[in-house]
C-alpha cells in the first residue's frame, strides 16, 4: 500500500515539477489544496535549511502525513549573494514574478556583463516524530538582460544555465528537470526518501 506524501507548497510551478520528479516513486502525492490545509508559516530563518525545515515541520504536524518542502533562492555574485533567502521578497511582499525580475535586473545594470548566478534548493522531508532529512542542489548560470522563454516561473526567464544557450524559461518541464537546482537536491533526498516510505530511519542526505 502506498504512502501520502504531502508535498508542501502553494506556488505552483514548485508543484509542477515535484510532480514530475515524483512520477517514479511509490507514494500518493497530496497537495495542500487537495486537503484543505491554509497555513502561514513565516520564512524568517537564516538559512535555507532553516525555513525549508520550518516548513516541512509546520505542515507534517497539522496534516501528520510524511510532507516535502523546500526552500530556494537565486544568488548574484556582483550582488553579494542577493536575493538569496529573500528572492522570493526581494523586490516588496506584494511583487509579482515580473516584478521581481524587473528590480533584480535594475540592480544589475550598473555592472558590466556576465552577471554570474546560481540557483540554490535545499528539501526538506519531515514526519512527525522523526529527525528531518535535508538535501541540497545547486545550478550555476548567469543573469540575462533580456527576459526569455514562456515555461517555468520566478526568476527562470532570465537565468540561462551553464552551458546552455537557453533560459530555464525555455526549456521544457522534462529539460529543466534533469539539471535545475531542484531536480539535483531531490535525486540527493531519494535515498532518505526511500528509507521514510519504506519504514527505515531516516538520514540526513
Amino acid at each position: 500500500m502506498k504512502r501520502d506524501l504531502l508535498i508542501a507548497t502553494t506556488n505552483p510551478g514548485k508543484l509542477r515539477e515535484y510532480r514530475s520528479l515524483l512520477a517514479r516513486v511509490p507514494a500518493c502525492l497530496c497537495s495542500l489544496d487537495q486537503l484543505g490545509l491554509s497555513l502561514e508559516v513565516p520564512e524568517d530563518g537564516e538559512s535555507y535549511e532553516e525555513n525549508a525545515t520550518k516548513k516541512a515541520l509546520a505542515f507534517a504536524s497539522v496534516s501528520g502525513l510524511l510532507t516535502l518542502a523546500d526552500d530556494t533562492g537565486l544568488e548574484v555574485d556582483l550582488l553579494g549573494g542577493e536575493p538569496g533567502i529573500r528572492s522570493a521578497r526581494y523586490a516588496g511582499p506584494n511583487a509579482d514574478d515580473p516584478g521581481r525580475r524587473g528590480y533584480l535586473l535594475e540592480q544589475l545594470r550598473r555592472y558590466p556583463q556576465p552577471w554570474i548566478a546560481r540557483f540554490q534548493c535545499v528539501i526538506a522531508l519531515v514526519e512527525p516524530g522523526r529527525d528531518p532529512a535535508i538535501a541540497r542542489g545547486t545550478c550555476w548560470g548567469e543573469i540575462v538582460p533580456v527576459p526569455r522563454g514562456t515555461s517555468g516561473f520566478g526568476y527562470d526567464p532570465i537565468f540561462q544555465v551553464r552551458g546552455e544557450d537557453r533560459t530555464f524559461a525555455q526549456l521544457s518541464l522534462e529539460q529543466k528537470n534533469r539539471i535545475s537546482h531542484r531536480a539535483q537536491a531531490f535525486h540527493a533526498l531519494l535515498p532518505a526518501l526511500g528509507a521514510f516510505l519504506h519504514g527505515g530511519a531516516g538520514t540526513s542526505a
